[in-house]
């Protein structure tokens, strides 16, 4: 299997991913932000169709429509009353955009299943490359705003009386989140990509008692799909992104029996 060029750079993008998606999906989860994230992968949608069609590469064409929607949301302020009813209207215009700009480019149906869907033999070393930089943008600036972030995620009240930039950490979070979309939606498609962010750290918020162990059991369990994921795509020919879905969700329905057992005693 490691002897194909494909399956190795697929095995080291998911892993990418896997940390990457693992790391802000706690604040994801902990924000309440799973519906935004998913707008958020359908704007990604577009941004790569937009891409093809103004000849530029899936990758940065998301990035380009996810960044400034991002930040447009952001301003929107997180209190705003109507920020719901916003997105889903936002979604709507986005994917309606996104079928405009395949049909606009002339792709053949294969393209729109690998944007939606993922394409793991469609990876090449540069898009790992890509990846990676991409990756370690998003881990260094995590890093930098954590403990200003995890403040903000899980006690916003203390925040507030501690002066902490609420509205500037919800915008910087915003774009790293539309860089993780982005990136991982390679692997997992643009459809699929909420998966990624949100059921790792969903499962895991039962099994740990701190953040720091949020994020290392999240992480584990994003690795765990992606890398069983891939094996169990690689010698059935099935969709991995299949695997992959069905993978996380089994570890958060054993996370919520694992809770209940918990709280049983």
């Amino acid at each position: 299997m490691f002897s194909l060029d494909f399956m190795r750079n697929a095995y080291l993008a998911s892993t990418i991913i896997a940390i990457v998606c693992g790391f802000i999906g706690v604040f994801v989860v902990s924000r309440n932000m799973p519906f935004l994230t998913h707008t958020l992968s359908e704007i990604g949608f577009a941004g790569a169709a937009f891409g093809m069609f103004i000849g530029l590469s899936p990758l940065d064409g998301m990035l380009i429509f996810t960044i400034i929607s991002s930040i447009l949301v952001g301003k929107m302020g997180a209190k705003s009353s109507r920020r719901e009813d916003s997105i889903s209207a936002v979604s709507g215009l986005f994917i309606g955009l996104g079928v405009l700009f395949l049909a606009l480019s002339n792709k053949s149906a294969s393209y729109a299943t690998n944007i939606l869907f993922g394409s793991i033999v469609g990876i090449s070393f540069n898009d790992v490359k890509q990846m990676i930089v991409l990756s370690i943008i998003v881990l260094v600036v995590l890093l930098v705003i954590y403990r200003n972030l995890k403040f903000d995620s899980f006690d916003p009240i203390g925040a507030k009386a501690q002066h902490v930039n609420a509205s500037l950490i919800s915008i910087v979070f915003l774009v790293l989140l539309a860089l993780s979309v982005s990136v991982a939606a390679q692997v997992v498609g643009s459809l699929l990509i909420f998966i990624l962010l949100t059921l790792p750290a969903a499962s895991a918020k039962y099994f740990a008692k701190s953040v720091s162990k949020m994020i290392m059991y999240a992480i584990g369990f994003g690795l765990i799909g992606v890398w069983l994921g891939l094996y169990l795509g690689y010698i059935t020919n099935w969709p991995v992104s299949f695997f992959i879905a069905t993978i996380e969700c089994l570890i958060y329905f054993i996370a919520l029996g694992f809770n209940y057992i918990k709280e049983r005693k």
